[in-house]
């Protein structure tokens, strides 16, 4: 695995609603006796230097994992790019040039995300890179959670989030150019994300079969 960069910091996007899961913390439910969270974390870390989690609310429900919790610094529920935002201010009080995210209800993505996101935006040229896969039915599929984003772009997002009320990652990404890392060679579920209970206990024998 190649070794992590200390000036760039990881942030796990745990703020959605879960709305078909009935609401609560998709991130804080359990798969092996463990949670997707913890599964998230042990993936990352290794990755990258700081790791924060992104949620709002109470952040005392993640006290056990010993991350800083970061909310949302727009008002109201604007999605993944609300994280996102959030990441980047709190990196850049760090120092750091770059965040990597993750969703915190996919416990199975790759081990050299980082690394590989990074790679193909300096490859390409681009500052952005978001992880993607290809399937012989669906074409190309995107994760815009997981991506590799600069500091530099965090007055712009939030000027795109709050004048611009944008939601969509693509759409502002597409902006200011982003590239895809491909990682079709990491299995069948690299980047499989819990929503339903038939989810949660797919991932659960997922799980087993890694185990």
């Amino acid at each position: 695995m190649t070794e992590p960069r200390t000036d760039i910091a990881g942030v796990i996007l745990a703020g959605g609603k879960a709305t078909r899961m009935g609401g609560g913390d998709k991130a804080l439910l359990e798969i092996g006796g463990q949670s997707l969270l913890a599964r998230v974390f042990e993936r990352l870390a290794p990755q990258v230097g700081p790791l924060a989690i992104n949620a709002n609310g109470d952040p005392s429900r993640f006290g056990g994992y010993g991350l800083p919790v970061i909310a949302d610094t727009v008002e109201g529920f604007v999605g993944p790019l609300g994280g996102v935002l959030a990441g980047l201010r709190w990196a850049a009080g760090l120092g750091a040039s770059h965040i990597v995210t993750a969703a915190g209800d996919t416990p199975f993505f790759p081990t050299d995300l980082a690394a590989r996101l990074r790679a193909a935006a300096e490859e390409k040229g681009q500052p952005i890179a978001l992880a993607a896969t290809t399937d012989p039915e669906r074409g190309l599929s995107e994760h815009p959670t997981f991506g590799w984003w600069p500091v530099s772009l965090a007055d712009d997002l939030e000027e795109a989030l709050t004048v611009g009320n944008m939601r969509k990652v693509i759409v502002w990404t597409s902006r200011h150019g982003a590239t895809r890392a491909l990682f079709d060679d990491c299995g069948p579920y690299p980047f499989f994300n819990v929503n339903t209970p038939e989810d949660l206990a797919f991932a659960a024998t997922i799980a087993g079969e890694h185990a």
